[in-house]
């Protein structure tokens, strides 16, 4: 690891940030003629620190549109230290819990029943060790053959470019990660997730996480255009509601990411920008 591929992934996630919101923002607006258009709106933050020296921080980007009910996409780069508890469990955190870390999250919570929320995150970590982890899945509230295949075909094309093992790889893990054993189901349609990712090559791996954004932001419009026009009810906006309602279990529950940013005294609204504008539990 060295000081110029920290500084190109962070330079990577920020413009990856910036072609996210550009492509939401034309999604949302497209239909709008006249009169006043949606915005994403920004919040920057630092991390909190016991000590007086700066320990990164990050920018929290939040809409709440028609198209898009309420989506978020957060870029931050923190470093520090990990609290004697936490560092047990991050790899290579050696005596000193030193580490730095990048990354870019992405939540879209859609107003419309008929179209899937979808996550995404890429992000690089450096302990005394280093390595890339992330990736995108898609929630329904109702099954879409048609949608999930485009899905997964496209993300398996992506990482057949890289590594024809990939896609089985971490679309299995994906599957195994977003699981809610306490409900004994799957959390959505999958997609991939893939952690700890070195190959000894950081270019190569460098250049798979960035496919892997890119991947996103060519596929997501693509399916939210497929599914807007379709009409729904009060009934299908309950169950949407009540499919949120697992999303909002899993995130509090299971998911990695929450936990390293509340254990590494990153913002709170930022870490719980994933949870959906509504949910229903009955």
């Amino acid at each position: 690891m060295t000081i110029q591929q920290r500084k190109a992934s962070q330079e990577w996630f920020e413009k990856l940030r910036h072609e996210t919101i550009k492509a939401f923002l034309s999604i949302e607006n497209k239909n709008i003629n006249s009169g006043k258009k949606n915005k994403f709106k920004f919040k920057s933050w630092k991390r909190a620190s016991r000590e007086s020296q700066d320990n990164g921080g990050g920018t929290m980007g939040l809409m709440h549109g028609n198209i898009f009910e309420k989506v978020g996409v957060n870029i931050s780069t923190v470093h520090g230290k990990f609290n004697k508890k936490f560092k047990n469990q991050i790899p290579g955190s050696g005596a000193s819990g030193k580490f730095w870390a990048s990354g870019i999250s992405v939540v879209a919570h859609m107003n419309s029943p008929f179209i899937p929320s979808f996550h995404f995150n890429t992000r690089y970590i450096v302990t005394e060790e280093s390595w890339f982890g992330g990736g995108m899945d898609m929630t329904p509230t109702f099954k879409n053959l048609k949608s999930k295949k485009k899905f997964h075909s496209n993300i398996k094309k992506m990482c057949d470019l890289h590594n024809r093992k990939f896609y089985n790889k971490f679309s299995k893990e994906c599957d195994e990660y977003f699981y809610l054993p306490h409900r004994n189901e799957t959390r959505g349609d999958g997609g991939i997730f893939f952690d700890r990712l070195n190959s000894n090559n950081f270019e190569k791996d460098f250049a798979f996480v960035k496919d892997t954004g890119k991947c996103f932001i060519d596929i997501v419009p693509n399916i939210i255009n497929e599914n807007l026009k379709k009409k729904w009810t009060n009934n299908d906006k309950i169950k949407q509601k009540i499919k949120r309602g697992r999303y909002a279990e899993f995130n509090l529950l299971y998911d990695r990411g929450t936990k390293f940013g509340l254990e590494t005294g990153g913002n709170i609204d930022a870490i719980l920008m994933s949870m959906p504008p509504e949910a229903i539990w009955i």
